[in-house]
């Protein structure tokens, strides 16, 4: 009939518009392979790789150029903006040598608790900086403690002990209130049994035995590992943790799950499991089984943990009183927590709720960027000397990770590409079948893949081309999503195994005092740690924290499911 005369019409346009759907799912799916190559072979810089959306989306048509360069630049960008703001501070004016020794102090000058209290310190930085700069603030004043360690036996040619924290072939000079120690290099001791040793690394004294050797490798292994194990705790930690947010903004607009407070509430037990049991696995791994420190006090102090005491105590006791820039740093640091947890915990109106016209107006990037910002007009001193900031524009751009400000958001352009393109919901259909298998067996692969992924990949990379499949493989198996996004986010920090894995591998390793085998022997072990510590929390205390056991109104039903299915 008539009905029929024009259906007959409209097939042909039907099969284009179906084409075109193709053509859009086929070219965003060769953008995304395309990037995943470059980011995985690093062929060309990661933060060009990210750059491709911009040049291949409107070509394909798939985006217009307009839109794509909105996705580039989003909130995310305003957090990093305001958490370096604060970092640069942080340095700048010495308060994380402080807090470092701090924690050392308290814990006392036996090997195996020393390590234990540069690790903690190492790992409470890098909950609030970038993972690498809490390793390069915590680095030299280790090396300077392993170095007096290893002199305090009085042998060989470099027995004498060293107040001026002299190394063999190099010299630390000490800058008080400097952000870090300035090396300089000078003509080596003669010392005929030293071993050759390339790169950049601080030989180890003849006098060194195998003993001293493993605590150096324990110690700086150590204080890698802890700084990805600190970034997980909070959502400014690390980059992939302020990627999964901002693409669950992007991707589920209505969902409200995540913020400072419930993440801190689930990851710090997780941080603090993986970094006892960390601990005790370096230490077993380098040290010895002998486990007697762990309920032993007191006792007289051998000439090693005499050195190693004078030197952290030289070093904290030059840094004198808290001086008022770093009481202000304090200060806005506390600040910034604060306001972070209370703006909307969940259990209890927030101080966001005093604004109820505008309501999801402000997030964490708006306090950050609120208290960065007046770091740039606070005055660093009195009104006796001429006006200075506390930080200054020079001082903040060289902190500030621009690639990874970039490479992040060609990660957000790649995930709304495959939302506009359909790639998204033919994955998901794709993926369907998974929903046979149990869940926990399914979320448990997705991270051993993840965790495989990021130790050969820059974690920003691994977590940009995770999330775009990840998300569909939830809503095909009809299973909340941060069921799969949170633990698979978490893995992606886990890359221990090889000094390419992640900066902070690289800074460590340059030290000389690893190899890589070290490394893949202890990496192998923190990876299990980690992995088990997560699926733990995950499948505990994570359930009734985000209500991962139903299917949240905020995602989509693909069809199929009926959408009052648990």
């Amino acid at each position: 009939g008539e009905g029929g005369r024009g259906l007959k019409q409209k097939l042909p346009l039907l099969k284009e518009m179906c084409l075109t759907l193709k053509m859009w799912e086929a070219g965003c799916a060769f953008v995304m392979l395309l990037m995943a190559v470059y980011w995985v072979t690093e062929v060309i810089p990661l933060s060009m790789t990210a750059m491709l959306p911009a040049i291949l989306f409107p070509i394909l048509g798939i985006m217009k150029s307009s839109n794509v360069a909105r996705a580039y630049f989003n909130n995310f960008h305003f957090l990093l903006v305001g958490v370096i703001c604060l970092g640069t501070s942080i340095e700048k004016w010495g308060l994380h040598r402080r807090i470092a020794l701090r924690l050392v102090t308290i814990v006392g000058v036996n090997p195996a608790w020393l390590m234990l209290g540069f690790m903690s310190g190492c790992s409470f930085l890098s909950m609030w900086v970038q993972n690498t700069s809490a390793v390069t603030m915590v680095m030299p004043i280790v090396e300077a403690v392993l170095q007096q360690i290893l002199k305090a036996k009085k042998s060989g040619c470099s027995g004498k002990d060293n107040p001026n924290l002299q190394l063999e072939g190099r010299l630390i000079t000490l800058h008080i209130g400097q952000p870090s120690l300035e090396c300089r290099k000078i003509i080596p001791p003669a010392c005929p049994q030293q071993p050759k040793q390339k790169g950049p690394g601080f030989p180890l004294p003849t006098s060194s035995n195998h003993k001293d050797r493993m605590l150096c490798k324990a110690m700086c292994i150590g204080i890698a590992y802890s700084s990805s194990i600190g970034g997980i705790t909070t959502l400014p930690g690390t980059s992939p943790n302020l990627i999964f947010s901002e693409y669950l903004n992007q991707i589920y607009p209505d969902c409200n799950d995540i913020n400072f407070g419930n993440w801190l509430l689930l990851c710090l037990p997780i941080s603090v499991m993986m970094l006892l049991l960390t601990w005790i696995w370096l230490y077993w791994l380098f040290i010895g089984s002998d486990f007697k420190f762990l309920w032993q006090c007191g006792g007289k102090m051998s000439e090693k943990e005499k050195a190693a005491k004078k030197v952290i105590e030289e070093e904290y006791n030059s840094l004198g009183a808290m001086r008022p820039q770093e009481i202000i740093t304090g200060v806005v640091f506390v600040l910034m927590v604060l306001l972070w947890l209370t703006r909307s915990p969940g259990f209890m109106p927030g101080w966001a709720s005093l604004f109820p016209n505008h309501s999801g107006y402000m997030t964490d990037s708006t306090v950050a960027l609120m208290l960065g910002f007046l770091l740039f007009i606070i005055p660093a001193y009195g009104p006796s000397r001429k006006y200075e900031a506390m930080i200054s524009w020079e001082e903040f751009q060289a902190l500030m990770p621009w690639k990874v400000a970039l490479l992040v958001g060609g990660g957000f352009a790649l995930a709304e590409g495959t939302k506009e393109s359909g790639l998204s919901l033919w994955v998901a259909e794709l993926l369907t079948p998974l929903g046979n298998l149990p869940v926990l067996a399914t979320i448990t692969i997705a991270s051993i893949i993840v965790t495989t992924m990021t130790e050969l990949t820059s974690n920003a990379a691994t977590s940009n081309i995770f999330l775009p499949i990840l998300a569909p493989l939830a809503e095909a198996i009809h299973v909340n999503p941060l069921y799969v996004l949170i633990p698979t986010t978490l893995c992606t920090s886990f890359s221990f195994l090889l000094p390419v894995s992640n900066p902070p591998n690289a800074v460590v390793f340059s030290y000389g005092h690893i190899s890589i085998l070290d490394m893949v022997k202890a990496g192998l072990g923190v990876n299990v740690i980690g992995l088990l510590a997560v699926m733990l929390a995950v499948g505990t205390w994570g359930v009734p924290l985000f209500s991962l056991n139903t299917y949240p109104d905020w995602a989509p039903v693909l069809p199929g499911f009926n959408s009052t299915m648990p």
